[in-house]
């Protein structure tokens, strides 16, 4: 019986003894050992055994990128404006034996040196850059914020600032800059429509008048080449009848036919002066028509073509 009591005191011993030693490590972590409260070494993901009583686990970190929420804070702005700042910041441990005995605790430090850091940072911009100026404010903090952080062994990847906060009434005052500078814009877009149309209605002006006055030239032009046209051939007509006139009275028998239409004329224009006028004055030799007949038929005579006959000689 006492045998028995013993084998299992010896077996629970030696399940104490193993849960004790015996470590199993997970994935994306470190555990780091001291021997004797001293730094052994640092025990990466798997099994493994350590010496009983002697040596232990002192410190578990994780090795996966870690997001630490920076609280909301309030900061000046260089024009004097208290804005309230919060964010996240990434972190990821990649000496866990620096991250053990480096610092305490580095996240409550990093938490601190990010909040210090961005206020130095948002003092140097003016409140209306602080919203344009957010990734170079995330940079900055991070920058400065893992030189800090590189003796503890762990590396700042990125900072986020998640909301800027003013007050109400700098809000307020924000939103009516807002509403100036949009009803600011909507009246220089509409004086540049007003000028673009003025400009296009005058270049509308400009264009047709210049039309007007070319279609004016050409209809002008025309005109004077139609009537510049028509002169010659009255002319041309004219020159016609002259020249069949001269051939006529060079023909056989022209001579008594010019005679006999010289006194038709005359006599038809002498009936007209009775019809126009009550007193009209009559030549002295108005009976004497042969020596009107002779006058007519001596200028058609010079008229006729030098190589013709003349009706003296017929």
């Amino acid at each position: 019986m006492e045998t028995v009591v013993a084998v299992i005191g010896i077996a629970i011993l030696v399940i104490f003894v193993i849960a004790r030693t015996a470590v199993v490590v997970p994935q994306q972590a470190a555990y780091v050992v001291e021997n004797l409260g001293k730094y052994s070494r640092t025990l990466s993901a798997g099994f493994h055994i350590l010496i009983p009583f002697i040596e232990k686990v002192a410190y578990k970190h994780s090795l996966k990128e870690l997001a630490a929420d920076i609280p909301e804070q309030v900061c000046i702005t260089r024009d004097n404006v208290q804005v309230g700042v919060d964010g996240v910041l990434y972190l990821k441990v990649l000496d866990p034996r620096k991250a053990s005995y480096g610092i305490s605790n580095y996240s409550f430090a990093i938490s601190q040196l990010a909040q210090t850091t961005l206020r130095s940072e948002i003092g140097q911009i003016d409140l209306d850059r602080t919203f344009l100026e957010r990734a170079n404010i995330n940079a900055s903090v991070v920058s400065e914020v893992d030189k800090a952080t590189e003796p503890w062994g762990v590396k700042v990847l990125r900072y986020e600032i998640k909301n800027i906060n003013p007050p109400q009434d700098v809000l307020h005052a924000m939103e009516k800059q807002m509403r100036a500078e949009r009803e600011k814009r909507a009246v220089i877009l509409t004086s540049e429509g007003e000028r673009d149309a003025q400009i296009n209605n005058a270049d509308g002006d400009k264009q047709r008048v210049i039309k007007e006055s070319e279609a004016k030239k050409t209809s002008q032009i025309n005109e004077a080449e139609g009537q510049a046209e028509a002169i010659l051939a009255v002319a041309r007509a004219t020159a016609e009848g002259l020249r069949a006139v001269a051939l006529a009275l060079t023909a056989e028998g022209g001579d008594a036919a010019m005679r006999l239409r010289v006194a038709e004329q005359y006599v038809e224009q002498f009936g007209k002066l009775a019809k126009e006028g009550n007193t009209f004055v009559v030549p002295s030799n108005l009976a004497d028509i042969s020596s009107i007949i002779a006058l007519a038929t001596g200028i058609g005579r010079g008229a006729a073509p030098s190589g013709g006959t003349s009706p003296s000689g017929a």
